[in-house]
């Protein structure tokens, strides 16, 4: 006997999709509200007037890709560190970058998913590739938080508070990692957290110097950002700027039912680069910044799905993760 279709739970699929927009829309409106946004300066606002210098905008797509790349590199070497199969960097960005994919998905978990499904075809067990993730993920969000606090803490006086909040939590998290036996009760917690299993060999690593890489990633990444913001000619130093960004990302990233972040982010772009370039500058660059990290990761990863699909994957490394 055929099955009738299971309508209630689709509806509810859409009620929870749509209450997520919907809160989305929400809180990206409160954010803006509180810094005092000119909504009347939106309507000055004409991207077809911004026209960029081409070398730099060249160098600055560059840059975000060789960090995203850098990434993918990082949580090979996480998994490595694990125990893990030895993935090379060569294997480790394409898998990577298509698992991107996931976050333009509401909620976190798909990036992550995805991530295990794939690596487990190359001779990682799911559970040391989620651990991987799940751990790279809270490190570079520690990463991207120190280098935003700058934002922070030079930003509106409505989130200044928050910046001295954010430091003394920093500082004290950094300070936890650089003890073996206090990271590793705190990875656990993590994991525990993130609803995942934590790998058996996580009582071997050091967090302190993934820290540190996941920091330099996040150097790379700011600064890209900045390269973007000076080819489209708005002057504006380095640092405040290169911070903004990375506040921004932490806001949209924790802020789980927005995919990518997307509405939350920008909001928080804006709050942060009004003080130093203007609002309509930073609405500009807001909505810039979104189109330029999406081609970025987007492109790059469909041709990578593309090549996926089109090679099968041999049983090699399947018995590589049966001998882990």
């Amino acid at each position: 006997m055929a099955r009738t279709p299971n309508r209630g739970g689709a509806l509810k699929t859409w009620l929870i999709r749509f209450g997520q927009l919907a809160l989305t829309a929400l809180v990206t409106w409160y954010v803006l509200g509180r810094v005092g946004v000119d909504w009347s300066a939106f309507q000055q606002l004409d991207l077809a007037e911004w026209q960029p210098n081409v070398f730099l905008l060249a160098a600055s797509a560059l840059l975000l890709l060789v960090a995203m790349f850098m990434n993918a590199a990082l949580w090979a070497r996480v998994v490595r560190d694990l125990g893990g199969a030895h993935i090379p960097v060569t294997q480790a960005i394409p898998l990577f970058m298509i698992a991107n994919l996931g976050r333009y998905l509401p909620g976190k978990v798909w990036q992550i998913a995805g991530l295990a499904a794939l690596a487990s075809a190359r001779g990682v067990r799911p559970v040391t590739a989620t651990g991987a993730a799940v751990l790279g993920q809270g490190l570079s969000i520690l990463a991207a938080t120190a280098i935003g606090l700058g934002a922070l803490l030079t930003g509106p006086e409505s989130v200044r508070t928050w910046g001295l909040v954010a430091s003394v939590v920093l500082a004290l998290v950094v300070l936890l990692i650089a003890i073996p036996t206090s990271f590793q009760a705190g990875a656990g917690l993590w994991f525990r957290v993130a609803r995942t299993k934590a790998p058996p060999q996580l009582d071997s690593v050091h967090g302190l110097r993934w820290l540190g890489l996941y920091a330099l990633n996040w150097v790379l990444l700011a600064l890209s950002f900045w390269v973007l913001v000076i080819s489209f000619g708005v002057s504006a130093e380095v640092v405040p700027v290169a911070s903004a960004f990375a506040a921004a990302y932490v806001a949209g990233y924790l802020f789980l039912p927005a995919p990518a972040g997307v509405g939350i982010r920008e909001a928080f772009l804006i709050t942060f680069l009004t003080p130093h370039v203007g609002g309509v500058a930073a609405a500009a660059l807001a909505i810039i910044a979104r189109i330029w990290t999406s081609a970025v990761e987007l492109v790059p990863a469909a041709v990578f799905w593309t090549r996926h699909m089109a090679v099968p994957i041999s049983g090699e490394g399947a018995g590589e993760a049966a001998g882990e």
